[in-house]
């Protein structure tokens, strides 16, 4: 089946539902996404600090998928980030993708306390962008503060902010930030969150009594009924399994429709509490890590 696209703000189109392969063991990686091509997914994130792109390349190159029909995305990682080490963090993402032009590049965090250099970095995905070595850019777990310093630096909008999204952690002001910018939500860790929780207290998505109603209802699972509701508001999705059951019911969500009382009955389950590390603590010295060349 023909999966829904989202219009980015240069024009480009995106695949509505994606695959994302965090936390996906390198060695894993090639069997998962070739896995999830198989099922239908166009759409590939990944991540140099995944340090999984060359599995993602070699699934890319046996699956005999034309290459227009695909689009890729990945992400440069804060040691790399400057003008020519993101330039070179292009041609290491490239070279182990095995592409020629790499369909989304993003900046993988904010890095607030040296904005500097997210600054220059994002102006090397500004070049790549205008060399047609990429067709978009864009940014991931920027906060509002962020993107207006980053706005009032550079020339190219963000195309897309891949931020933590799910039923317990809206982050509604985020989300109305990006819309307000013109720029696309996309949802990382969309069907929970749960293996980022660091207390545990709010227990699973997958269990939520009132996402396991409206799955019983729909005849879906609960991370089913997860992805439509970020479907249905308007966001680009990137679920992550190594399973292939899981793999496919992920996809298969475009068959039913949440109506207003069940998308107002999750929003209400935010509970504020982010899951993933809080973006004003990112910081070379805490994150380092030094991504092999090519």
């Amino acid at each position: 089946m023909a999966i829904p696209q989202i219009e980015l703000n240069n024009g480009i189109h995106i695949p509505a539902l994606g695959f994302g392969v965090y936390q996906t063991p390198p060695e894993e990686t090639t069997t998962a996404v070739e896995t999830a091509l198989e099922v239908g997914y166009r759409h590939i994130d990944t991540a140099a600090a995944y340090l999984n792109e060359r599995g993602v390349g070699d699934a890319i190159r046996r699956s005999g998928i034309d290459r227009d029909e695909l689009f890729i995305e990945t992400k440069v990682w804060i040691t790399d980030y400057g003008y020519d080490s993101t330039l070179h963090a292009y041609d290491k993402a490239a070279g182990k993708l095995d592409l020629e032009q790499i369909d989304l590049l993003i900046l993988h965090q904010a890095l607030p306390g040296e904005f500097d250099l997210t600054i220059d970095a994002y102006k090397a995905l500004e070049r790549l962008l205008a060399d047609g070595k990429v067709r978009a850019i864009g940014v991931s777990n920027f906060m509002p503060d962020h993107l207006e310093r980053l706005l009032d630096a550079t020339s190219v909008v963000p195309a897309i902010n891949q931020i933590e999204v799910h039923p317990y952690f809206r982050q509604s002001a985020l989300l109305e930030a990006n819309a307000a910018h013109g720029i696309v939500s996309q949802a990382w860790s969309p069907i929970g969150g749960i293996t980022f929780y660091r207390d545990g207290s709010h227990g699973s998505t997958l269990e939520d009594p009132t996402i396991t109603k409206i799955a019983r209802d729909h005849h879906k699972s609960a991370a089913q009924v997860m992805l439509r509701w970020h479907l249905q508001q308007g966001r680009q999705v990137i679920p992550k399994s190594v399973t292939p059951s899981r793999i496919a019911e992920n996809f298969d969500v475009f068959d039913f429709e949440l109506d207003a009382d069940e998308l107002d009955a999750i929003d209400a389950l935010d509970t504020g509490v982010r899951g993933g590390p809080e973006p004003e603590e990112i910081t070379r010295e805490k994150f380092g890590l030094d991504i092999p060349e090519a």
